[in-house]
């Protein structure tokens, strides 16, 4: 299939052949441009030349760690990841959500399912850009001392630090704040129709926003559970 630049480039870190093979012929099929490296240098070396719409990464590479690479992959090149890899325990797959990434799949796999989770992932993504350009004016919310600018994902806190967050966590606050004092379920908040009871990417997240946000993450007062119906932003907001 041909591509232009308008089909999402998708980095793929994979050390092995055949694997790495079926992961990019699957999304040629669907119009995806694939660029595949099996050494997690090689793979952050190019995603800081051109950051890719999405990377997809295994953890158990020849060079280093996969959580080591998601980590500087978010810290250097920020995008949308997929954490696909033989490790099925959950706590790989709790911390690479903590990490950044954005789904877990665990080999093997139906190339469907993968093809599935990517669109689903770049879908959220182009859902949390539409709503940072119409947003683009206000585009800096101000609350509890804080201020959030949209447009570059950056909380500065009160006394003037920036602190970055993903895009998924910047769409998620983003709802909290358009909607302060108010309760927003975990669809809502992830903008997602039907969530598996048991899927942890929410709460990762949440509490991933309140280590940023609170003093005390265990006990936050501005992100607070409303258990059994979601998440309730607990400070007026406003927007400059």
């Amino acid at each position: 299939m041909t591509h232009d630049a308008t089909h999402p480039r998708i980095l793929v870190l994979e050390d092995e052949v055949d694997i790495a093979r079926l992961i990019c012929n699957g999304l040629d099929g669907y119009g995806f441009r694939c660029e595949h490296h099996q050494t997690g240098r090689r793979f952050l070396q190019m995603a800081r030349q051109s950051p890719p719409d999405l990377a997809i990464v295994d953890l158990g590479l020849p060079d280093m760690d996969g959580m080591q690479v998601i980590r500087e992959l978010q810290e250097h090149s920020p995008c949308a990841v997929l954490i696909l890899t033989g490790r099925n325990d959950v706590t790989d797959r709790v911390l690479g959500l903590e990490l950044g990434a954005d789904d877990y799949l665990v080999k093997p796999f139906e190339p469907r399912e993968l093809v599935a989770r990517v669109r689903s992932i770049l879908r959220r993504y182009l859902r949390s850009a539409e709503a940072s350009d119409a947003a683009a004016s206000p585009g800096i919310a101000v609350f509890s001392g804080w201020r959030f600018d949209l447009g570059r994902h950056m909380l500065i806190t009160p006394d003037g630090r920036e602190v970055s967050v993903s895009a998924t966590e910047a769409s998620m606050l983003t709802a909290l704040l358009k909607s302060p004092n108010r309760i927003l379920t975990r669809e809502q908040l992830i903008g997602e129709r039907d969530i598996d009871p048991y899927d942890r990417s929410v709460d990762v997240r949440i509490s991933r926003l309140r280590r940023k946000l609170e003093d005390d993450p265990q006990n936050p007062a501005l992100i607070k559970t409303v258990y059994g119906a979601g998440y309730l932003f607990c400070s007026s907001v406003s927007w400059e």
